[in-house]
């Protein structure tokens, strides 16, 4: 028989001699009677409006209610909800991820001694913290008549109310105190916050609180200035905790550190709201607002989204001022740069001219796709660090590099000059990119027709056979998925420069430079001048070799392990694609210039190379702007800016020159 789900129904089955699964039950189903179907707050305050009425009428139910309330109380301990609810049990990220993502896939029993988890049941969504704020004065009233709820200062011996909130103070304590003594924070800690030692007096003040909650007769104004004690001790373990965040931002981030930083601010401010809660003039209304409150801690508590995205915005940022750091080097503000650029991009142009042939030659041997991958990896690796070690260019590394170095000047957007000057910088970074991408595609395409002249006269054969080259064309034709494999290609670099901020983030952290320059067995095994000529170099280059060896590995192992799993996307990097393109030319000869399917590869290079740059940029750009924390209120400004530049200084976003200055507004 299907069982009424409405509110004479939902009374009928209490039942305080119920098992304690049905109990909760019983609870499960009332709050879900409030909160309706697609309810209003103000419909659900309504609802409990109802609920007290009918309560109040039939004096059996309200006998039960209490006997009710009586059993739960003594069955659960409300303690860990006050203490502990909304805090990681663990004081890892990674394991608390872990929990999170099982407490999703998994379901909760109400059968249980939890106070934290069956409010989890009974209270599961952010709509109830609305409706719990949205009842009044008179209402809370009533309700806590009906349950026979003591006030918070009632009584010389103390409530079970107060004896719940001041066991609640204590227990948080004890966790911000273990915290607060950790090393790994402890040692990050300013100078000044280790010489005041803040954390030593917790437990101190928070027991000279209780003694004066549990004084019989109560002195106000001795518990108000235990309260006060405590509340400054605090605020000075709060500002002590922050000093990390200042070492963090100069020496690495660590997203655990950043975890339990964030555990103890938390903790902190637990504290203050059950301190508010235990001495208001208004028991109620704090109990409700704690209420709320701990239902949003609950609603965010069960998110994995909320938990990364809350503890790797620091790393974000970090992640983007590294690479902002990198990609000051790859912007041409002048002419000499400009030129430099050319060159630097000519020496990579070169030098991909000799990893199209190392492409071609491990294709030639007939892999297995696992293994062609696996030495595919090894020789785009070993091209790109070539290429940095030579402080040549790869054109399509810049853009994930630049874009966070041009998001950092948005946050110093104020006057006209600023806007002025930021274009300026768009204008420098977009024709460094052009810069970057004529050097390589202009010296690879002849490079690889030079070295097929030379297989033809030398060892009497093209470079590559005509069926390879009848592939090339065919697989590289803007008629194809081209675009769909180039802007992959694009996420891919993307992906190289995240890494590479990362790895920089990782090292700087552990401070590997100055190990490798005093650690004993190192200075004894090198020297000391050997050993910190080294600790320079790797900490100089540690961003570039992170990022063109996980490149290198991306583009050669992520398209055979995508097709392990039928999903055929393929990378198109455009020096790479139009080294390919040429020694195509070179097996046709001159007949490649009567094939259509030659004209079309070489009309896809231009949208390889725009799709590459613009996709990573893009994406690194986006990063740049959520880590600093740039608003959309400054876009329409930008955008308007570059309009602007673009209509009277074109040549600007190309070449260097007279053009670089910017255009002078008429007077009005």
């Amino acid at each position: 028989m299907r069982r009424k789900r409405d509110l004479s129904g939902i009374l009928d089955r209490l039942d305080p001699a119920a098992p304690l699964a049905l109990r909760h039950l019983w609870l499960i189903e009332l709050t879900d009677w409030i909160r309706g179907k697609g309810a209003t707050p103000q419909a659900a305050v309504s609802r409990v409006q109802l609920l007290l009425d009918a309560i109040e009428a039939r004096p059996e139910i309200r006998q039960r209610l209490r006997e009710w309330w009586a059993l739960l109380a003594q069955s659960v301990d409300v303690t860990t909800l006050l203490a502990d609810f909304g805090f990681a049990p663990r004081s890892a990220f990674v394991s608390e991820l872990g929990e999170r993502i099982r407490r999703k896939l998994l379901p909760a029993s109400p059968e249980t001694l939890d106070a934290s988890e069956l409010f989890t049941l009974a209270l599961p969504r952010a709509f109830d913290a609305q409706w719990i704020t949205a009842l009044d004065a008179s209402q809370r009233q009533r309700l806590s008549t009906l349950l026979c709820t003591p006030a918070p200062q009632g009584g010389a011996d103390g409530t079970a109310w107060q004896q719940a909130l001041l066991d609640a103070i204590v227990y948080c304590a004890g966790q911000v105190l273990s915290t607060g003594f950790a090393p790994e924070l402890r040692l990050r800690m300013s100078a000044a916050a280790r010489e005041a030692q803040p954390f030593h007096a917790l437990l101190h003040d928070v027991e000279a609180l209780r003694a004066e909650v549990r004084r019989s007769p109560r002195d106000d104004a001795a518990l108000e200035r235990s309260a006060q004690q405590l509340c400054e001790r605090l605020d000075a373990c709060r500002q002590a905790a922050a000093t990390v965040y200042t070492h963090l931002e100069e020496n690495g981030i660590s997203v655990g550190l950043v975890f339990r930083l964030r555990q103890l601010r938390e903790r902190l401010l637990r504290i203050r709201e059950l301190l508010d809660c235990l001495l208001s003039a208004d028991p109620s209304a704090a109990a409700a607002r704690l209420l709320s409150r701990l239902v949003l801690l609950g609603h965010e508590r069960r998110s994995v989204r909320a938990l990364v995205s809350a503890n790797s915005s620091l790393l974000a940022a970090k992640v983007a001022e590294r690479s902002a750091e990198t990609g000051e080097h790859y912007i041409a503000r002048d002419g000499s740069a400009y030129r430099r650029m050319l060159r630097q991009a000519a020496g990579g142009g070169v030098l991909t001219a000799g990893t199209v042939l190392g492409k071609f030659a491990i294709g030639a041997l007939a892999l297995s796709a696992f293994w062609t991958g696996i030495w595919s990896s090894l020789l785009y690796a070993a091209s790109f660090v070539t290429i940095q070690l030579l402080h040549c260019t790869l054109a399509t590394k810049q853009p994930a590099m630049t874009a966070p170095a041009l998001a950092a000047r948005v946050k110093e957007l104020g006057s006209d000059a600023s806007v002025e000057s930021f274009v300026d910088e768009v204008t420098y970074l977009v024709r460094s990119q052009v810069a970057a991408v004529l050097g390589n595609v202009l010296t690879v395409f002849p490079a690889i027709l030079v070295l097929g002249l030379c297989s033809q006269l030398l060892l009497g054969r093209p470079l590559i056979s005509m069926g390879e080259a009848r592939h090339v064309l065919e697989s590289l034709t803007l008629l194809g998925p081209t675009w769909l494999f180039a802007a992959f290609t694009g996420v891919l670099l993307f992906s190289a420069s995240i890494f590479a901020g990362w790895l920089e983030n990782w090292f700087v952290l552990h401070r590997l430079d100055s190990a490798m320059r005093f650690n004993p067995r190192i200075t004894r095994w090198l020297g000391a001048g050997r050993a910190a000529r080294w600790a320079r170099f790797v900490r100089d280059n540690v961003s570039g070799f992170g990022s063109n060896i996980s490149l290198g590995f991306m583009l050669g192992m992520i398209p055979p392990l995508l097709a392990f799993v039928g999903i055929g996307l393929e990378v198109r990097h455009v020096t790479l694609s139009t080294g390919q393109i040429a020694a195509a030319a070179v097996s046709y000869g001159t007949a490649v210039l009567h094939q259509p399917a030659f004209w079309w590869c070489l009309a896809a290079v231009p949208v390889i190379g725009a799709l590459n740059l613009t996709i990573s940029f893009g994406f690194a750009f986006r990063l740049a702007l959520r880590a600093h924390n740039v608003s959309g209120a400054y876009r329409a400004r930008i955008r308007a800016a570059i309009w602007a530049r673009w209509r009277h200084a074109p040549l600007s976003f190309f070449l260097p020159g007279a053009a670089d200055e910017p255009p002078r507004r008429e007077p009005s």
